[in-house]
């Protein structure tokens, strides 16, 4: 069972920035590598911050606004402490200049990862 919901317009997010978006009550950080769209929860598992207030760096990874934590944005994995706790992922679909997440669906990224 699929879960589409409409999250941004293309034009909407440069490649290399990151906002947030509210859908279904479910606060999402939505974000553009290099032309590739992403969607993660939103909030810091270690200190319940706004990672969309974060800074993309290294490429793909999210840090957090208050302690400096990082995730791996595409796999949302804990890979900078004091984060420990993986985010959760969303499949992103791409449909012509909108993007939508699967919110029942991980990131392909992060499926395989497993």
């Amino acid at each position: 069972m699929s879960n589409k919901v409409f999250l941004i317009q293309r034009e909407a997010l440069a490649p290399g920035q990151v906002c947030k978006v509210e859908t279904s009550g479910c606060p999402l950080a939505v974000y553009n590598i290099d032309g590739e769209y992403f969607a993660t929860s939103d909030v810091c598992t270690h200190a319940t911050a706004s990672l969309s207030e974060g800074e993309i760096v290294d490429v793909d990874l999210i840090a957090c606004p208050v302690h400096d934590g990082q995730f791996h944005i595409p796999t949302g994995q804990a890979v900078g402490f004091p984060c420990t706790v993986d985010l959760r992922t969303y499949k992103v679909i791409v449909e012509a200049d909108q993007i939508y997440a699967d919110l029942d669906e991980e990131s392909e990224a992060a499926s395989s990862a497993i």
